[in-house]
């Protein structure tokens, strides 16, 4: 905790020991769960914790390894009825001194190990809690037995084309195998 008894989620990198490991531990009240969602899009946020160590890696570097647990609600993508989803993941990010860090706008390709970072002055835990949040939300939540339904186009005589149809080398595979059946 700080002066202002609000729990600490920034570290500057000088002020860290770079021989004991800093562990921290989030669990955001019901007010700030409701604003991470609202930023989110998202319905509610009922759990949320964040826990882990950040330690020095090397002579310069740093290293985040943390679990992210948290119980949200979505809407359903097909009948916006509540979807409630447990997320329980580790998160794992790597600060990396000395990395170039890409100017706004400015095109740069992303790297193959997607923990890595630049190092900045200051790690925020609260913004890599929303960060791996974020990224762990089920893209397309459906509640139990939601089913999208198809609907069939075409002009009056003509039957429609069916998603089957639609792939070019669907029926390859099936008279493939009537040919090695009369060879």
């Amino acid at each position: 905790m700080n002066d202002h008894g609000k729990i600490q989620t920034v570290y500057r990198i000088k002020e860290l020991s770079a021989r004991k490991p800093l562990r921290f531990s989030l669990a955001p009240d019901a007010p700030e769960r409701a604003r991470l969602a609202r930023e989110l899009g998202i319905s509610d946020i009922r759990k949320l914790t964040f826990e882990g160590d950040l330690q020095a890696e090397g002579i310069s570097d740093w290293r985040l390894e943390a679990t992210l647990g948290a119980t949200v609600i979505q809407p359903c993508v097909v009948t916006l009825d509540p979807v409630t989803t447990r997320i329980d993941r580790p998160v794992i990010r790597r600060f990396i001194a000395g990395l170039a860090t890409p100017q706004e706008g400015e095109e740069t390709e992303m790297p193959e190990d997607e923990t890595i970072e630049a190092l900045p002055d200051e790690i925020d835990t609260a913004r890599i809690m929303a960060e791996a949040l974020a990224l762990a939300l089920p893209d397309y939540p459906r509640s139990q037995g939601a089913a999208l339904e198809t609907d069939s186009f075409a002009p009056p005589g003509v039957n429609p084309m069916t998603d089957q149809e639609a792939k070019p080398f669907a029926g390859l595979a099936g008279l493939r195998d009537k040919l090695d059946k009369s060879s």
